[in-house]
Parts: C-alpha cells; structure tokens; sequence
C-alpha cells in the first residue's frame, strides 16, 4: 500500500501536458440507445476496467484501456440501465433492471418487478446466474445503487419502490428501500425501509428517489436521497440492521433531483455520496456533490458539501464550476481514490455555446478545500430531447487511475465514451 501510494504520488509531482484520448466503447445496437452507462476499477488489479451498457452488455480492457473487448450478460428477467461496482478481491457485480423481452412497460408485470445482480470472476469476460431481490408485486422497483464494503465482500444496494411506476394517482406512493448480501451476492436480505416521507410515483422531483449509500472501513453504512428539493440523510452503526429514528434534512436541492436542461430534456442531479476510506487526514469524511438551480432555471451548477463527523453536520454548498453564471452544468457524479484520498467529480457542461455540450473533470487534492477543473471531452456534441442522452453519467477512480463514462450524441445517435486519465495529466491551475 505503501509503495503504491509512492508511486502515486510521484505521478502528481511531475506534471504533464493535459490530453485526454476519448474512447468510444458502445454505439447503438437492436435499436436500443446506449445511455446510462456504468464503470468500474478493478480494484485488484487497475488494468482492468469494466462498463456496464444497456441492455446486457459488459465492455472491458485487461491493458488499462489500450484494447477492449465486449461481452453479453444472460438473464432471464431481463436488464437495462446497469450499474457496476467491484470488491477488493477482484469481482465485479453487475446490477440492472428487471426487463423480460427488452419491452419495457409494454411487456407486463415482469418489467420491474425486482433488481437483478450478475458476478463476474474473470473481469468481465464471463457472468454467472442471476441473483435478484426486492421482488414484492406488483410493486415496481428502480433506481438503485450499489455500493461494496471496502474490505469485505459485502454489497449494500438502495433503490427507490414504487406502489406504480409514473403513476399519476395521488395515493400512489414512493419509499426509499435498503438490501445487502454478505456473500457476495448469492443471497439478499429482505427489504427494509429508509425513507419515512415518501414521495409520489411520477417519477419527477416529488418522487423519493436516487438513494445511494457508502461504507466507512468500520461498516458503518450512511444513506442519502432526495425527495421535493430536499436531500435526506440517514446511517446505520451495526451494519444494516437499525437506522436513525428521524431522517435528517441536510440541503436544499433547487429544482429537485430531476430538472430540465434545454435541449436534453429530464436530466438527473441525484445527490451522489461517498466516503473517503484512504489512508490520509480525511478518512472517514463524506462527501456529497449535486447540481441544482438555486441560481435560477437558466443557471444549473454543480455542488459539493462535506461532513467530518459521520454526517452530524455539513459544510455550506460549495460551487465546483467556474464558469460565469447563466449556463448549465448538470448530471455530477463523484469518486474518491481511495489510496490517495484524491476526490474526483464528472459532469456535462454547457458553458461554451447553447445545446453544445461538453464533458469535465473537477478534482481536489486537498479534501475539498480547493477545487480545479478541466475539459475532457474531445469535441462538443449537439444533444436532443427527442432522442436524449439519459440522466446518468459515472466515474470510478483508483490507484492514481480515472475512468469517466458518458454517452454523446453525434447525428442523431448515441454512442458510450469514456477516457482513461492519469493524475499527471491533470493540470493544477
């Protein structure tokens, strides 16, 4: 660890010319648009990167990025909108929705019925059998997040149940749910519940939605989610088993979890945390970072709130963009090295010109204190609501290694990219 952390460092102490060679790993395929992608560093072995794209498709490299191989997950309930995450013994899970037929809705009640994992032992070459939990018809369940113990092979997953997904009816209710698996994702715990306000089931910025979860090295798990331009928070201190009594309101969310971007339409600022476990001054700190419009409706920026003391409170919003008021950043996503402590935040931009949309990197060195920013897509690219690049973009970072995923939108079409940055390439400026 030692060494690594070394040789890390070194990386950032000689500098270098920032370039940032896209990749495009996915374009459109059986007429189903590649959006929402997912990534992960292995964290066994940093060469090996693994995306997870909708429907049922892994894409990995064994090179650290210089080939890429792709493989298709079996399932039969079915995927879509994956979300991929993998253990300090080198596994990678691969979570997805339930969709039998890739027919969405229009196939019946087995479209959401649960939330399905699939194991990779080899990297991404080959998935075992499904696992799935959540299943309580006809209840419907989406938008999840899986998170992993940092030294266990324990998986932790909240996602968002509705009585009826985009359902209009004002008894319609949504609740913020919490499963986990000690075994590494062969059996789940029944499902408790977290969210003691529930929201609707419109699917929009009243509906309690886009919970994620973090885990200190002590396996102690905090929550947060967003519900009515609220985020939430909540924690649990005896692995899962009892959280707070009370959820705590810790910011104001302008425009809700879901907003509208001109030109892409519904776009998602879910309130992503994370927690450092790196050996540095700030392990044990948690980190949130959103986007909302306190600003107003033609002016989204991304913000990042910090709490040293297990969530008990939390610093003011700090604005990570620094553009000039009157444009859109939108759809932030957040990691942290955890050899480095290093935090690391990705989201679209729009700063340069309207409808044209770019993708950038934020990074601290120091915690939070002090943030730099810098471009990493290639090109810009024209995005339209009438076939939109989706609500989710991702990043994972590990051993002085970054992998931001994102889709773009050339012609008409969707294509999934991501770019594999060493720290030395970022500039400090």
């Amino acid at each position: 660890m030692r060494q690594l952390m070394m040789v890390v460092f070194c990386f950032w102490a000689v500098g270098a010319a920032a370039q940032y060679k896209n990749i495009k790993l996915a374009e459109e395929a059986d007429n189903y648009p590649p959006r929402n992608p997912s990534i992960t560093i292995n964290h066994k072995d940093i060469k090996n990167i693994v995306a997870g794209i909708s429907l049922n498709r892994a894409v990995y490299t064994n090179d650290g990025g210089a080939t890429w191989q792709q493989s298709i997950l079996k399932s039969a309930f079915g995927g879509g909108n994956p979300a991929i995450i993998s253990d300090q013994k080198g596994q990678v899970y691969y979570f997805h929705q339930a969709d039998p037929g890739a027919q969405g809705s229009s196939q019946g009640e087995g479209w959401l019925d649960r939330i399905v994992c699939q194991t990779s032992e080899d990297g991404g070459k080959t998935w075992q059998e499904e696992t799935s939990f959540g299943n309580n018809p006809p209840k419907d369940q989406e938008r999840y997040w899986p998170t992993v113990h940092p030294k266990k092979s324990i998986l932790y997953t909240v996602w968002t149940q509705y009585d009826h997904y985009k359902s209009a009816e004002v008894s319609c209710q949504s609740n913020i749910l919490f499963s986990m698996s000690t075994n590494g994702g062969s059996k789940w715990t029944k499902s408790v519940q977290l969210s003691q306000t529930p929201g609707d089931c419109s699917d929009s910025g009243s509906t309690v939605a886009d919970a994620i979860t973090a885990v200190n090295i002590e396996g102690k798990i905090y929550a947060t989610w967003s519900n009515n331009g609220i985020i939430f928070f909540d924690r649990s201190y005896d692995g899962g088993e009892t959280w707070l009594s009370n959820d705590i309101a810790i910011s104001k969310m302008a425009g809700g979890w879901s907003m509208k971007i001109p030109g892409v339409g519904k776009s998602n600022s879910r309130p992503m945390l994370v927690v450092n476990n790196s050996p540095t001054r700030a392990m044990g700190t948690l980190y949130i970072t959103y986007a909302d419009q306190k600003n107003g409706s033609n002016d989204t920026d991304i913000w990042f709130l910090r709490s040293v003391n297990k969530g008990d409170n939390w610093t003011s919003p700090i604005r990570i963009n620094k553009d000039e008021p009157g444009k859109h950043q939108f759809s932030p996503v957040i990691a942290v090295d955890q050899i480095t402590g290093f935090i690391y935040v990705a989201y679209y931009d729009q700063r340069d010109a309207d409808l044209q949309t770019d993708v950038y990197l934020a990074y601290s060195l120091d915690g939070g204190n002090v943030f730099y920013e810098t471009k990493i897509s290639e090109t810009p690219f024209i995005t339209t609501e009438e076939n939109p690049i989706g609500e989710y973009i991702n990043i994972a970072a590990a051993g002085g290694i970054i992998t931001p995923i994102w889709t773009r939108s050339d012609n008409g079409k969707l294509s999934v990219w991501t770019t594999v940055i060493k720290g030395s390439d970022l500039p400090r400026k």
